[in-house]
């Protein structure tokens, strides 16, 4: 087996990169999804606070008027 170039290694037979110092593992796709998820979920049994806050509008009066001569 021949010696690997710079920067490089032998892994069962291939040749692979060597890890690069500080990069550490980042969030995948499926973990941002499950989080959504889990915070759609959450507001829906739970609420975002929406229903007890707002108040319903009050009904508006009709003017009082002069009645209508026949």
């Amino acid at each position: 087996m021949s010696k690997a170039p710079n920067g490089f290694h032998y892994v069962r037979g291939h040749i692979r990169r060597n890890p690069k110092p500080g990069s550490g593992k980042r969030m995948s796709g499926w973990m941002i999804a499950g989080l959504a998820a889990g915070i759609w979920l959450w507001g829906q049994v739970f609420g975002f606070g929406e229903a007890s806050s707002t108040t319903p509008p009050a009904q508006p009066q009709p003017a009082v008027s002069t009645p209508a001569a026949r």
